[in-house]
């Protein structure tokens, strides 16, 4: 099992950075590993599974990044709008939403959409998926918290609320999911579907991240982290993190330590290690990266991690009903056949030509 981990960023000057992480005994260097001028516009969302990096832009399109073997594997092309929403189901689906509204379901084998929702009358603002498989729930401007049935390729349930949410998100054991609308989040139950209890921020919620079952950290547009107890909605923790206000968020365990990424728009990454027990306490930085960037979204690559995901025990429509319109394939994983991944890739860039063509004579 590989004893490392890599920060993954993107930012507003198009950018995907990579910076290796060498996990030390109290202070962890990091270096850096890859940039990927990818995009022609800004950044907005990055997720990462055991071998591949996925980011959405507002050029309306995803770029897959092989790990690996640190190359382009190609484009998705599907979304009209901003993407505005990635998320991995372990290694064998990514989901994506974007302005245009739509949910797509992608299969990491083939990297076909294989299941289009029509998920909001406006955007896709945020999607999470249940640690099972089976759900997923997604919000956007058109006021609603939708319920999805990926077994089934369907809507399972729609609940109306007063503002537009902006992110949602489930626990690790998804018994609870939070919807954050401005600087309120409201802390959900799966059994009854009714609010338990909500949380308000001093400022404008801009990333959450559920550490534990119970702890939740909030970044805000402001430079401190705060952390929350869900059950009792009450602030454990809150520490100065970033000289501007911190944008994303990302948490994970490496060796029985649970760590804390956070970004923000003085360009600097940092990782933190929390000390659950003592959480009055600010936490410790083990290292910090300046990217000299506006960074907008933030993932960490860590392989021995995802694995821990379990394969969803069904089916979903996604393998079932393969979507017909505007399929993009991305070439197939196949360590040993290299000669035909890399014809997959001319023929991606060949399509997004194209694609960007018709684009410009509709616009002419």
């Amino acid at each position: 099992m590989e004893d490392r981990l890599e920060i993954v960023c993107g930012c507003y000057e198009q950018i995907l950075f990579g910076y290796q992480v060498q996990p030390e005994a109290e202070q962890w260097t990091a270096t850096a590993d890859f940039t990927n001028h990818a995009h022609t516009a800004s950044l907005s969302v990055v997720a990462v599974n055991k071998r591949f990096v996925a980011s959405g832009s507002k050029d309306e399109t995803i770029q897959i990044y092989d790990m690996k073997k640190k190359v382009e594997h190609g484009a998705l092309l599907h979304h009209n709008g901003t993407v505005t929403c990635l998320e991995f189901y372990g290694n064998t689906h990514l989901l994506s939403g974007a302005e245009d509204g739509l949910i797509c379901v992608w299969n990491t084998k083939k990297w076909e959409c294989q299941q289009t929702f029509k998920a909001h009358k406006g955007q896709v603002l945020s999607l999470s998926i249940h640690p099972s498989g089976k759900l997923a729930l997604s919000v956007g401007t058109d006021k609603t918290l939708r319920t999805w049935n990926l077994v089934e390729g369907r809507s399972a349930f729609i609940k109306n609320i007063k503002q537009n949410a902006h992110i949602v998100q489930w626990s690790p054991n998804g018994e609870k999911y939070i919807v954050v609308v401005q600087n309120k989040m409201d802390v959900y139950k799966l059994e009854t579907a009714s609010v338990i209890g909500t949380i308000d921020n001093p400022s404008r919620i801009s990333s959450v991240r559920f550490i534990t079952d119970v702890l939740l950290a909030v970044a805000g547009d402001e430079e401190l982290i705060r952390i929350y107890d869900v059950e009792s909605q009450k602030c454990l923790c809150e520490f100065k993190a970033h000289e501007t206000r911190v944008k994303s968020l990302y948490s994970f365990e490496h060796e029985d330590t649970h760590v804390l990424a956070s970004s923000s728009s003085d360009g600097y990454v940092k990782l933190w290690k929390l000390n659950l027990h003592k959480l009055k306490s600010a936490p410790m930085l083990l290292c910090e990266v300046s990217t000299s960037a506006r960074l907008t979204c933030l993932s960490v690559w860590l392989p021995e991690l995802v694995d821990n995901k379990e394969k969803p025990s069904t089916h979903t429509a996604a393998e079932k009903d393969e979507c017909p319109k505007k399929r993009r394939k991305v070439p197939e994983d196949k360590d040993e056949n290299d000669d035909a991944e890399e014809a997959g890739k001319v023929q991606i860039n060949k399509k997004r030509k194209r694609t960007d063509k018709q684009k410009k004579q509709n616009t002419d």
